[in-house]
């Protein structure tokens, strides 16, 4: 009997995946455990091994398409069985055409121009009208057969030109195909590129549209004086070296945040619009957003506050690197309560990032530059830091926010603070 593989539960709160790479083809054998379809859900590649032995007699999911879980998406047979058949469509039946003792309605025209399908940029054919030359009769000098401005000017001087546009009248019936009658389909330019939207790219642009249609976004900006925070580091980074981690600017500004986030919890939460209860989280689980070949993956560094810098310096180096290589499992890709952009390597003054849901809020980190700034009484060289915290203004007010960035900056600027976070 055949037997119908539906997409299994591949973890908690997944309802659908994306078929990425099938690695049977219809009528191959496949055998039990043997890799057979490959889903990304929540930008993680998951390989699912074939539940049986057979001969697969139907593929049911194309690559690219999004399945729900519990979707039939490929038919196993024994060897021998007959290909199972499959239900055609129901046809449509179509409305019976009525007589009627009216008139037709007179046949609509519509106005065909030879020179539509000329090659030629909107200048050159606003030209050829300013100098009354026929465009659809001249034969393009300019790249792929493009009509140029002096194709057009030639054209004027030699006077050969059919003087005016000439058109025809094409009689189009009044049914509902009239407006696709008059839809002309553009021909694709050699110049561009078709890429569909799918994998990484379709979940991100899934997500962020979500996002935005769903919590109210507002970013607060501030700045930062890190020069102690650059101080510190470098004294700590032969310490983690030793250990054989490469300490970043990452882990010391997640250790400022940890007491921040404490005092105002209600940055550490998720709004449940089911219930219409805001959860607060009494865990620091951080998303880290890392920048990968097939797009941006926001990985998850677990109990954050239980974790000392280097500890936190090498998980946050190890999962980057699974990012990268696109290795992540589930459970490092869920479970986040603050996320953290940071772009302080490409540059830039700051962004406002959009939130990571379930999560209440983003925090983005930027290029640390020396500016002089007014200080004591002098002007004094600095380290300065821009921190842009996009927070859900339907959970958390402005003020609020901005007294947590104040709060995260005062721990950043304060050695003996950050000292107590950090070791």
């Amino acid at each position: 009997m055949p037997y119908e593989f539906k997409l299994p539960d591949i973890g908690e709160g997944v309802a659908e995946g994306e078929i990425l790479k099938w690695f049977v083809k219809e009528g191959e054998n496949v055998k039990e455990d043997q890799p057979l379809v490959e889903v990304m859900t929540d930008k993680v590649n998951v390989q699912i091994p074939a539940p049986r032995s057979g001969v697969v007699s139907r593929i049911l999911a194309k690559e690219g398409e999004s399945v729900k879980v519990g979707q039939t998406i490929l038919v196993i047979s024994e060897d021998g069985e007959k290909k199972p058949a499959l239900t055609p469509p129901p046809t449509p039946t179509l409305p019976r055409e009525t007589t009627s003792t009216q008139p037709r309605a007179p046949p609509t025209y519509l106005s065909e121009s030879p020179g539509a399908r000329v090659l030629a940029t909107p200048a050159t054919r606003r030209l050829a009208r300013e100098l009354n030359v026929d465009i659809s009769t001249l034969k393009g000098g300019g790249p792929q057969g493009r009509v140029t401005d002096d194709d057009v000017r030639a054209a004027a001087q030699k006077g050969g030109a059919t003087q005016g546009m000439t058109t025809r009248m094409v009689p189009v019936t009044a049914t509902t195909t009239t407006a696709a009658a008059a839809v002309v389909v553009a021909q694709p330019s050699k110049k561009e590129q078709s890429i569909p939207l799918r994998g990484i790219r379709r979940t991100i642009a899934e997500r962020m549209v979500k996002s935005r249609d769903t919590a109210a976004h507002v970013t607060h900006v501030d700045e930062a004086d890190v020069t102690e925070l650059v101080l510190i580091r470098e004294a700590l980074k032969g310490s983690a070296e030793k250990r054989g981690v490469k300490l970043t600017y990452l882990p010391l500004i997640v250790k400022a945040l940890i007491p921040a986030l404490k005092e105002f919890p209600y940055l550490n939460s998720s709004l449940d619009e089911q219930s219409g209860n805001i959860i607060l989280k009494g865990y620091y689980n951080f998303g880290i957003a890392v920048d990968t070949e097939q797009g941006l993956v926001v990985s998850v560094v677990k109990d954050a506050d239980t974790k000392d810098i280097f500890a936190l310096a090498g998980e946050i180096e190890r999962l980057a690197e699974k990012a990268r290589a696109g290795q992540l499992i589930l459970e490092e890709v869920h479970g986040s309560t603050f996320t953290i952009t940071n772009v302080g390597a490409i540059g830039g003054l700051f962004a406002t990032p959009i939130i990571n849901l379930p999560d209440v809020a983003i925090l983005g980190v930027y290029k640390i530059v020396k500016r002089p700034v007014f200080r004591e009484g002098k002007v004094e060289v600095r380290d300065m830091m821009y921190l842009s915290l996009t927070f859900d203004h339907r959970v958390v007010d402005g003020a609020y926010a901005a007294r947590f960035t104040t709060r995260v900056i005062e721990t950043i600027q304060d050695p003996k603070k950050l000292l107590t976070e950090v070791l």
